[in-house]
C-alpha cells in the first residue's frame, strides 16, 4: 500500500481539488496533504463542458502538471467515466496517468449500470497492480435513484461490486445526512469519502461519523469563475482599477509558489 492508501486509514483526509498545476502550487502551499482534480475545473480551465469530453492527452497532462507542482504530495486525478465505455480502453488510459505519476484516481458509475464500472474496475486493477487508489464514485445521491429512503442500501450493494472488483475507496456526492452518513459508514467496507455540498455537516462531525476523505470538488474553482465573472463584468462597464486588488494575492506571491524546475 501507498502513502495515499495511508491517509484514508484513519481521521479525515481533506482535498482540496486544483484544476491546474498553479492551483496544485497554491494547495501545495496552504497545507494540503495531497492534492486532487476536479473534472470540472480542469475542463473549464481548458475550455471544454465538463463530462467525459476532454481528451484524454490533455487530462494526461494536467496530471503531469499537477504531480509536477504538488512537489511530492499524492495526486489523484478526476477520471470520471474513464473516457471510454470498453474497459481495456479505461485500463490503458489509467496506465498513462499512473506512468505521469497519479497516485489515484477516481472514476465514476454516471447513469451506468454499476457492473460496467466493476468491469472498467476491474481492468484497471489488473494493468496498474495495487498501487494506484481507486476510488469509485456512485452517483445514487447525485441522479436522485430510487427513493430516499432507498439510497443507502443502493450505494452499498454498488459498493459492494466496486469493492469486489478491486476499487479502495467509495465516493458518494450528495450524500449530506448525519444519519445516513453513519448508516453509510456502517454499510460498506470501503472508505468513505464525501463531497462538500449546500448542508453537509462541517469536517469535525464528518470525521466522527468515520468519514476518511472530504473532497471540494468543484467549490473552489466555481466560486473563482464566480469572482472572475464579477470582476469582468465590473471592468468592462467602468474600466475601474481598484477593484481588481481587493482580496487579490501579489504578483510576488503568486509566483513564489511555482516551482522553478522539474
Amino acid at each position: 500500500m501507498t502513502a495515499f492508501h495511508d491517509l484514508h486509514r484513519s481521521g479525515l483526509l481533506i482535498l482540496p481539488n486544483a484544476w491546474d498545476g498553479g492551483s496544485a502550487a497554491l494547495m501545495r502551499a496552504k497545507g494540503a496533504k495531497a492534492i486532487a482534480t476536479t473534472s470540472a475545473g480542469v475542463a473549464w480551465a481548458l475550455g471544454w463542458p465538463d463530462g467525459d469530453a476532454l481528451p484524454v492527452d490533455r487530462v494526461v497532462q494536467v496530471c503531469v502538471d499537477v504531480v509536477r507542482a504538488a512537489q511530492g504530495l499524492p495526486v489523484s486525478i478526476d477520471f470520471e467515466g474513464g473516457y471510454s465505455d470498453d474497459p481495456a480502453a479505461v485500463a490503458a488510459q489509467a496506465k498513462r496517468l499512473v506512468g505521469a505519476g497519479a497516485a489515484g484516481i477516481n472514476i465514476e458509475d454516471g447513469g451506468g449500470a454499476p457492473e460496467r464500472l466493476a468491469a472498467k474496475i476491474a481492468a484497471i486493477r489488473a494493468a496498474v497492480g495495487p498501487e494506484l487508489f481507486i476510488n469509485a464514485r456512485c452517483d445514487v445521491w447525485l441522479r436522485g435513484v430510487g427513493e430516499p429512503g432507498t439510497r443507502v442500501a443502493e450505494a452499498a450493494r454498488r459498493g459492494a461490486i466496486y469493492a469486489a472488483a478491486g476499487a479502495d475507496g467509495l465516493f458518494t456526492p450528495g450524500l449530506t445526512d448525519a444519519a445516513d452518513i453513519a448508516a453509510m459508514v456502517q454499510a460498506t467496507t470501503l472508505p468513505l469519502n464525501l463531497l462538500a455540498y449546500p448542508g453537509l455537516p462541517d469536517a469535525k462531525t464528518l470525521e466522527g461519523l468515520g468519514v476518511r476523505r472530504l473532497s471540494a470538488g468543484s467549490g473552489i474553482v466555481g466560486a473563482i469563475w464566480g469572482r472572475a465573472a464579477a470582476l469582468t463584468e465590473g471592468f468592462l462597464a467602468d474600466g475601474r482599477s481598484e477593484p481588481l486588488g481587493e482580496g487579490a494575492l501579489g504578483w510576488g506571491e503568486v509566483n513564489a509558489l511555482m516551482p522553478a524546475s522539474e
